[in-house]
């Protein structure tokens, strides 16, 4: 099939891009850099010895999308475009609903348009808020989200599940029934094990494994942790953190299962174990061969206590199920940045 990725040569679009090539898939990207490189696609070339259709856009922009679409056609749309960081979204929530809420419309309408069938989306555990207790199940009602990231997808998710049932009356122009796959992520980390693809966040980042990894590697003093007086065994947040070629192998079968598949349903991926920051940290010393320095800093807004996966769903309807541990993510993890001390830059 032919899958069209949106955000493509993000951390893990381009893992994606790895995953649907290897499984056979021709694969076209959309990507405006504003937090990737196209090295990575170059890289997710080298890897695979398969080409990439590339396009620098805006999804934003409904003109310049119509355009790849009609030239691509695509079986499949996967949906990673957006602006991703918790913290941030606090400090810029307008940026936040712009961005991510006007790309998905965009991909509506013009989907609308030109009859395409099925889109897979990228969205996330933060929709079950506060108000859900973990294991998290798909079948939980989504909670009062804690930052405006969370609300994006929150509306994301609910603007695609409306579209799916508009699109089954065949009114308003519908030519065809929508499949709308919603894949729920949990805390995406690691890297491909060739080290030549990985998380390269611009700036400073907002995500754990990351900043983690440039302390590691000496880019970066220490790392803070955000809060030490939680109700966990170690007092720090506790996450189901999930492979990046786990997840993205898991986007392999969404795609592959929208294909048949009419209206909405929704899959949670991840592991089903969490594992606390603190516990985190000393599995990347292992990995690294030093400790990691840090330090205890306030709590952060916007943080949840505990999240994790039941996966069960996934594993009964796609076949899906999360391989890699917490020592295949840090070894992969550092392997990357250790290649690569500043990322894709030269």
């Amino acid at each position: 099939m032919k899958m069209l990725l949106t955000g493509g040569a993000g951390y893990i679009g381009s893992h994606t891009a790895v995953a649907l090539l290897e499984a056979g898939h021709d694969v076209a990207v959309v990507d405006n850099y504003a937090n990737s490189s196209a090295e990575a696609i170059k890289r997710v070339e080298k890897i695979t010895g398969k080409n990439v259709s590339l396009y620098e856009a805006d999804c934003c922009d409904n003109t310049r999308m119509l355009e790849i679409l009609k030239t691509e056609m695509p079986d499949c749309i996967i949906h990673f475009a957006g602006l991703k960081a918790v913290g941030e979204s606090v400090e810029i929530p307008i940026e936040y609903y712009r961005n991510n809420i006007d790309s998905t419309l965009t991909l509506l309408e013009c989907m609308r348009e030109l009859g395409l069938k099925s889109i897979v989306f990228s969205s996330s555990a933060t929709v079950y808020g506060d108000d859900n207790v973990p294991p998290f199940t798909e079948g939980m009602p989504r909670g009062v989200c804690t930052n405006p990231y969370g609300w994006t997808k929150w509306m994301q998710e609910q603007m695609l599940t409306d579209a799916a049932s508009a699109s089954a009356s065949g009114k308003r122009e519908w030519k065809t029934p929508l499949s709308v796959v919603l894949l729920r992520y949990f805390n995406p980390v690691g890297a491909h094990e060739s080290g030549l693809i990985g998380e390269d966040p611009q700036g400073i980042p907002n995500n754990l494994m990351p900043y983690i990894s440039q302390v590691a590697v000496g880019r970066r003093d220490h790392l803070t942790v955000f809060g030490n007086d939680y109700d966990t065994p170690d007092g720090t947040c506790r996450r189901d953190y999930i492979h990046v070629m786990d997840l993205a192998e898991g986007h392999v079968k969404a795609a592959e299962y929208a294909a048949s598949h009419e209206g909405s349903e929704v899959f949670n991926l991840g592991t089903g174990d969490p594992f606390s920051v603190l516990e985190m940290v000393e599995a990347f010393g292992k990995a690294c061969g030093h400790p990691v320095a840090y330090e205890i800093g306030p709590r952060r807004a916007g943080d949840v206590q505990d999240s994790w996966a039941n996966a069960d769903k996934a594993k009964e309807v796609l076949g899906w199920e999360a391989k890699r541990g917490i020592d295949e993510i840090c070894r992969d993890a550092w392997n990357w940045q250790s290649k690569n001390p500043k990322g894709y830059s030269k």
